[in-house]
């Protein structure tokens, strides 16, 4: 099939990747020149396993091409697909003006019957307003002869595992009303829905707040579990035997509850904000997800808090060590990252970093710039030496299963204050490290 995606970000990328790796023929647009021209040196923006190689091979093949024609992009594509960003208004709210701009552009320059996909995270209703711009671009131009529908098609990726998740899809939603658009869907989708029935059609603004519903639900999870954790703290119990107890009821699972920093990324704070913000709009007090935000916002704190009070809140001068940049493991994504809290808090108490990650390391100094407060090192052994104390932030696999030995000769303090709860606090002590988590006494 024929198909244009609009937006080359982290969904349009993945997604036109992989839909070009089974066959179909796609064009990806964007406004970004420079993007646009990298990709075509098959210089990929993003980090995610498995993607550059998906991306160059069917570029090579011809089956995925990078443009900023949107009129060519648009005669290409039966299906055109929006994925372009959503970012928060300053209330919170989903900004849609790059929706609604692609919107006027296909109808500025279709010039035969069109689906229209929404893949951007949206709030309910948006599919509405993409339908009612592209009739009114179509009427100022006399063409209201031409048919299209819009439907919603959300994804439901995880960053660090997207081209798997793509791949092999637990659930494909669509959203639309109209038969004919089902069967095309189903045509676009037949290669991932082989082993067993994966579609699910429902209407258009259940599909979109199936999105919302999905990920508020996961962020649900994380911010309950953190309160427990904080909980377990003063009542003495650890809440790593907790996680273990409960997850293994099958009615809640052993997903989303592990102790941490809070959710941080490109997905979770947007669509909780936004869906309290829809909620506002519709005069209903979503108290729940006001509060999973609150406990959020508070929980990426929790570990200088920590810091702060171990050394008795003198952090001028001292020098500490960070393990871990990006929001997870398997992305460079910074973007609410628990870790970006941590320095911000470190530096204004006076403090330094000495910080590693495997991947993000180029996002950091995009966004932070050349810092004296801030040293970004070539491995995680160089960025604990001579630190006062450890921080970890994210649970790469790499800082699983480091020398405690040498940790304790490189650290100032023998002291490691872990985020994500890598280590077993019986196993750090035999080496005289104090160790320091969430939802664990201190060991």
């Amino acid at each position: 099939m024929n198909l244009t995606v609009f937006g080359i970000g982290y969904v349009g990328l993945v997604q036109a990747a992989v839909l070009a790796e089974v066959g179909h023929e796609v064009v990806c647009v964007d406004i970004d020149e420079a993007k646009v021209e990298r990709l075509n040196q098959g210089l990929i923006p993003i980090f995610e396993p498995g993607l550059e190689s998906l991306v160059k091979e069917n570029h090579a093949a011809g089956r995925i091409r990078f443009t900023t024609d949107a009129a060519a992009a648009v005669k290409h594509g039966q299906i055109q697909m929006i994925a372009v960003g959503t970012p928060p208004g300053e209330d919170g709210s989903a900004d849609l003006k790059y929706v609604l701009a692609v919107a006027e552009a296909i109808g500025r320059e279709m010039d035969a019957p069109k689906i229209i996909v929404g893949k951007s995270t949206v709030p309910v209703g948006t599919c509405e307003k993409i339908k009612a711009k592209v009739a009114e671009t179509l009427k100022a131009r006399g063409r209201e002869d031409l048919q299209f529908d819009v439907a919603s098609n959300p994804e439901f990726l995880k960053e660090g595992s997207a081209v798997a998740d793509c791949m092999r899809p637990d659930r494909i939603i669509v959203g639309t009303s109209s038969e004919d658009t089902e069967a095309v869907m189903r045509e676009l989708y037949a290669p991932f829905n082989r082993n067993h029935e994966k579609m699910i059609v429902m209407d258009v603004r259940s599909a979109e707040f199936t999105k919302y519903a999905a990920n508020c639900m996961l962020a649900t999870k994380i911010s309950f579990m953190n309160e427990m954790a904080n909980l377990a703290e003063q009542l003495g119990a650890d809440i790593e035997e907790v996680r273990k107890g409960i997850g293994s009821d099958p009615r809640i699972g052993y997903h989303f509850i592990y102790p941490g920093l809070g959710y941080g990324g490109s997905c979770f704070p947007k669509d909780v904000r936004a869906l309290i913000k829809t909620a506002e709009g519709v005069k209903f007090d979503a108290k729940l997800l006001r509060a999973v935000e609150e406990r959020n916002n508070a929980q990426k704190s929790v570990l200088f808090e920590k810091v702060d009070r171990y050394f008795q809140g003198n952090l001028k001068g001292k020098t500490f060590a960070l393990w871990g940049l990006a929001f997870k493991p398997n992305t460079d994504d910074m973007r609410e990252a628990p870790s970006r809290t941590l320095m911000e808090a470190l530096w204004a108490a006076g403090a330094k970093v000495q910080a590693y990650d495997p991947e993000a390391m180029q996002e950091c100094q995009a966004i932070y710039g050349m810092r004296e407060d801030l040293l970004l090192c070539g491995t995680k052994e160089a960025a604990v030496r001579g630190a006062d104390a450890l921080l970890i932030c994210t649970e790469w696999k790499n800082f699983r299963a480091p020398s405690f030995d040498a940790l304790k000769d490189a650290l100032t303090t023998p002291v490691i204050f872990d985020g994500r709860n890598l280590y077993d606090p019986k196993v750090i002590a035999r080496y005289g490290i104090e160790y320091h988590s969430i939802g664990r006494m201190a060991a």
